[in-house]
């Protein structure tokens, strides 16, 4: 397939596998980044185009008319009929997803919107979550009311052994707003004793950072707003399935045509706009992240050494910090830890400083960070998290790390710091 170099290009029957038929082996995340979609192009620009529409001209050859219980999903021009179905900016931001997270992709108008939907398609009388995102909690709430889900504690055995066949495990990794990471392996096994769907919530741990689909997570779910969005400028959702679920076997429906059909009629569908952002962002995924995670890791150490010194500014404001390198286990390198995230860490991690009035003074006293809420974005967060969440202590300070170099980040940090001092003193 290979001559002099270059890959042959196919003529036609283009399809997602094309790349790995011309070279013969799974590219690179970074190069599936940028070419993951090529098989999609029906136009020559290279950047891709933003298709507006709503709706679809059919085909002017009777022939080719096709009604829709015999339509191939799997076709792309042929087969968009109406945006709340598909459309071609989704479709391309899915191809890319598909092939990143290593499970076909549906995409959702924002992460709430896909955790709702996998828990309607899952369809479990019972749920074990943590701690973590809040919203995940709201719609288990909600369910309660319209069906009676019940949820019940994921880190407490005694409620882990309430689940039974077809209830789900949910499992936050690094965790909202801490940072901190689970034993996917654990509860990997703890599901298949139970007989549970095991679900993972990856956000704060995109690729290449993590990948739950090693640990025989069901479906990985992503806010897809944050690190896939990656400018703060874009809502989404994404469910990725694991390939073993995704396509039916003897004649009987796969998850993916499940989903996409229940999504349909829950309307939960991200905008056009939405999905050529999409695409725009995930060119970049890999350098953004990387980037973000090692400039996290830098001021992780060096926050934590100033701890250590104690006599030092930092010392005197930050109670304590919390994120995933600062596990006991990310220093043993056969850890359970050392495996799930052998790439780095994610980029968000929390401070607790000596006081509410603490936390609620610092962002102001920044310059690189802007005082907000989210993550994920090239720049750097800083949020008193009480602002966005009720539940948390309210001494926490939750820092999102952008593509700033970490050095001005932590010169940010630390004047901030001297300057809340001096206010405090006066």
């Amino acid at each position: 397939m290979v001559s002099n170099g270059t890959p042959e290009k196919k003529a036609a029957g283009a399809s997602p596998d094309q790349l790995t038929a011309a070279f013969g082996r799974q590219l690179s995340l970074a190069s599936r980044s940028i070419h993951a979609d090529d098989y999609t192009n029906t136009h020559p620009a290279v950047a891709p185009p933003m298709h507006v529409s709503t709706t679809y001209r059919y085909s002017d050859n009777p022939d080719k008319l096709l009604p829709w219980s015999e339509m191939d999903p799997s076709t792309l021009d042929e087969s968009y009929i109406y945006s709340r179905e598909k459309s071609p900016n989704s479709t391309r931001y899915e191809a890319i997803l598909s092939s990143l997270l290593g499970g076909p992709a549906v995409s959702y108008a924002s992460g709430l919107a896909a955790f709702h939907a996998m828990i309607v398609f899952l369809n479990p009388k019972r749920v074990a979550i943590g701690g973590g995102y809040h919203g995940c909690h709201g719609i288990l709430k909600l369910m309660k009311k319209l069906n009676g889900l019940e949820q019940v504690e994921l880190e407490y055995d005694d409620d882990l052994a309430k689940l039974q066949k077809g209830d789900v495990i949910h499992v936050e990794t690094p965790v909202n707003p801490t940072g901190e990471a689970r034993d996917l392996a654990f509860y990997r096994q703890r599901a298949d004793e139970l007989g549970c769907y095991l679900t993972v919530d990856a956000t704060f741990a995109p690729p290449p950072l993590q990948d739950p689909f090693r640990y025989g997570a069901e479906i990985v779910m992503h806010s897809a707003t944050k690190y896939f969005g990656g400018h703060s400028d874009m809502l989404s959702g994404v469910l990725a399935i694991h390939p073993e679920r995704a396509h039916g076997k003897d004649g009987q429906p796969g998850w993916l045509s499940e989903l996409r059909e229940e999504r349909l009629h829950l309307g939960g569908v991200m905008g056009n706009f939405e999905g050529w952002l999409g695409v725009r962002s995930l060119r970049t995924l890999e350098l953004r992240v990387k980037r973000q995670s090692e400039s996290t890791q830098h001021l992780v150490d060096w926050l934590a050494s100033q701890k250590r010194a104690r006599d030092n500014v930092v010392s005197e404001m930050v109670y304590k910090m919390q994120h995933s390198s600062l596990q006991d286990e990310a220093s043993q390198p056969d850890s359970w830890l050392s495996k799930q995230m052998p790439n780095g860490h994610g980029p968000v991690f929390s401070l607790w400083l000596r006081s509410e009035e603490h936390a609620k003074r610092f962002p102001s006293k920044l310059f690189l960070f802007h005082h907000a809420t989210s993550l994920g974005g090239v720049e750097s967060l800083v949020e008193w998290r009480a602002m966005s969440d009720s539940t948390v202590d309210r001494r926490l300070v939750r820092v999102s790390i952008g593509v700033e170099g970490w050095e001005d980040l932590r010169d940010d940090l630390l004047q901030g710091f001297q300057a809340l001092s001096e206010e405090l003193k006066n």
